[in-house]
């Protein structure tokens, strides 16, 4: 795992892009539209955000990161653009990219963090379940992206 850089934009954006269409969640309101999606070593540049990328024998196969969302309560960040190429699922990538984003959150300060997604990527909501993220009623923050329809919140221990 590295930080992102400005030549990793092309390759994490068509990952992200080819993810969401694998599991039919490439619609309206979601990072497949958002244009940040194409530029996220800019977008990480944001104070308090950082995004992680997965290589495997030299090949960019997946990323991470979180970002301070506006409108999120004082104290929590966003988990956000967690993909990973069909070859690197299954293996902990997931676990240690979230577990690096968790280790990110806290050295920033946060106590919290937050996320959305959609049911169609089942296997990283079951994930999140796994990493200790419980539920919440609606969203938090604004992200913009309409298109999720679930929400989890983890407090950092």
């Amino acid at each position: 795992m590295r930080s992102i850089k400005k030549e990793d934009n092309s390759a994490i954006a068509g990952i992200i892009r080819a993810v969401l269409t694998e599991f039919k969640a490439n619609k309206p309101g979601t990072v497949y539209y958002d244009p940040r999606t194409d530029d996220l070593h800019t977008l990480f540049s944001t104070p308090q955000g950082k995004y992680w990328i997965l290589e495997l024998d030299g090949r960019i196969v997946g990323g991470s990161g979180i970002f301070p969302t506006s409108g999120l309560p004082e104290g929590c960040c966003e988990l956000v653009k967690l993909y990973l190429l069909p070859e690197a699922r299954g293996k902990g990538y997931g676990k240690m990219l979230i577990e690096k984003c968790f280790e990110s959150a806290a050295g920033f300060g946060f106590k919290e963090v937050y996320l959305e997604t959609m049911p169609e990527l089942k296997n990283a909501v079951g994930l999140y379940e796994q990493c200790g993220f419980t539920y919440l009623d609606g969203p938090l923050g604004n992200s913009g992206h309409f298109g999720c329809d679930l929400w989890m919140l983890k407090a950092l221990v």
